[in-house]
C-alpha cells in the first residue's frame, strides 16, 4: 500500500489514478484546503492536517505503507511573498510531520514532489541536478529546506523531483486543473476566452525573445508517471536519486498564448501587467537522469495537446438566462 499526502490535488490526483492503473493500492490523505473530494477516484481518503503527526503514523499503521509519496504543500509563488510564514509552516514543517510519523511506523521510501524553483536563476539552461540552490522567493525557499529535511532522514530512502509547470488535463476529461483562486497561465487564459475577461500577463520586459517569462509546461500526465516509476524504484530497492521533470525546452507566456488560439480558434483577451515579484525570466529543465535511471520516457511532449486536453476539461461558461 501506498499514500499520497495531497492526492486530491491537481498532480496528486493524477499520480493516484496512475498509481492504479498500474496495479498499485493507494490511500489519499487530504486536508482538501486544496484538493478535491471527487478527484479521488478509487482509493480510500482520510481527511487530515499533514501536521497532525499522530493521524499521519496511524494511518501509515493502518495501512500498511510502505511508499508514501508527498505532494501536500502551499505552491503559489505570489502568495509565497505575501504569507512566508503560511508557507514554512505547511511546507517545511508540514514535511517535518511526514518524516517523523513515517520514522515512527518504519515506513522506509519517499518520493517527493519539489520544484526547480530551487535553482532560483540558474547560471545555465537547461537546468540540471547539479546546480546550486539559489530560490528567489519563498516557495522554492520552503521546497529547498523540505529536500535538506529528507535527505537528513535517516534510513530513508528518496526519490526527489524537481518539475516546473504542471499543465493539462487526463486525456479522457476525467480530472483536470481545478485551483482556487486559479493562478496557473492555461487555465486563466482559457478562463479568460470562456467568461469574457482578460488575461493579465505578469511583465512584459524580461530579458527574453519576446519580453515575457518562458517555463518548462509539462503534461500532468507524464509527471504522474514519472512518479509511478519512482514508487517502482524504491520499492525494488532502488537507491535514492534527485532528478528534474521536463522536456527540455521552455515556452513563452505569449507562445502559449499562441498555442490556446491555435487549439480553440478563439483569441486570447490580454494585457501586459507589471512583474510578479520572485519570477525568474527563464526556467526549464534537463531531464536525462529521469530518463536513464527510472526509464523515463514522456509522450506528451507538445504543447498543442497540453492546451487541447486542458481545454477538454474546462468547465463551460455558464448559461445567460
Amino acid at each position: 500500500m501506498l499514500l499520497a499526502t495531497g492526492g486530491a490535488g491537481y498532480i496528486g490526483s493524477h499520480t493516484v489514478r496512475a498509481l492504479s492503473a498500474a496495479g498499485q493500492d493507494v490511500v489519499v490523505y487530504d486536508d482538501l484546503s486544496e484538493g478535491h473530494r471527487d478527484a479521488v477516484l478509487d482509493a480510500p481518503l482520510v481527511i487530515g492536517d499533514i501536521l497532525d503527526t499522530e493521524l499521519l503514523e496511524r494511518t501509515l499503521r493502518d495501512y500498511g505503507v510502505t511508499a508514501v509519496l508527498h505532494f501536500a504543500a502551499r505552491c503559489y509563488v505570489g502568495e509565497s511573498m505575501e504569507k512566508p510564514q503560511l508557507y514554512w509552516r505547511i511546507n517545511r514543517d508540514g514535511t517535518r510531520s511526514l518524516l517523523d510519523a513515517m520514522a515512527r511506523a518504519g515506513v522506509p521510501n519517499l518520493v517527493f514532489s519539489s520544484t526547480c524553483a530551487v535553482y532560483g536563476e540558474p547560471d545555465r539552461l537547461p537546468m540540471t541536478e547539479d546546480l546550486p540552490h539559489r530560490p528567489v522567493n519563498v516557495y522554492g525557499e520552503t521546497k529547498s529546506a523540505m529536500e535538506s529535511e529528507i535527505r537528513a532522514a535517516p534510513g530513508l530512502r528518496s526519490v526527489i523531483f524537481r518539475y516546473f509547470n504542471a499543465a493539462g488535463a487526463s486525456e479522457d476529461g476525467v480530472l483536470g486543473e481545478r485551483h482556487d483562486p486559479e493562478t496557473h497561465l492555461i487555465p486563466l487564459a482559457l478562463m479568460a476566452q470562456r467568461d469574457g475577461g482578460q488575461l493579465s500577463i505578469h511583465g512584459g520586459d524580461y530579458d527574453t525573445p519576446d519580453g515575457t517569462c518562458i517555463r518548462d509546461y509539462v503534461h500532468v500526465c507524464d509527471l504522474a508517471d514519472a512518479h509511478v516509476l519512482a514508487a517502482k524504484h524504491l520499492l525494488a530497492g532502488g537507491e535514492s536519486l534527485t532528478a528534474n521533470l521536463g522536456y527540455g525546452r521552455g515556452y513563452s507566456v505569449r507562445e502559449v498564448i499562441d498555442a490556446i488560439e491555435r487549439v480553440t480558434g478563439e483569441p486570447v483577451p490580454h494585457v501586459v501587467g507589471p512583474r510578479r515579484p520572485g519570477d525568474p525570466p527563464q526556467l526549464f529543465a534537463e531531464a536525462d537522469r529521469a530518463r536513464s535511471v527510472l526509464g523515463w520516457n514522456p509522450t506528451r511532449n507538445d504543447l498543442d495537446l497540453i492546451v487541447e486536453h486542458a481545454w477538454k476539461t474546462l468547465t463551460p461558461a455558464p448559461r445567460t438566462p
